[in-house]
């Protein structure tokens, strides 16, 4: 028996108003701002969130 592999995921992305980096979750199921200034990186969409800023990588 094998076990599927979660097809969700963490994302590491950089702000592009002040450069902050940061560490979302990928199916986020509220709105996420940048912890610094505000903006806001990542909106959901009913499954994956919409990033809206530079993903820098994907953290498994």
């Amino acid at each position: 028996m094998s076990l599927k592999e979660p097809k969700s995921m963490f994302v590491k992305v950089r702000c592009s108003k002040c450069k902050n980096e940061q560490i979302i979750f990928g199916n986020a199921t509220t709105v996420v701002n940048c912890l610094v200034c505000g903006k806001e990186l990542a909106v959901p969409t009913g499954g994956r969130a919409k990033i809206k800023s530079r993903i820098l990588e994907s953290l498994n």
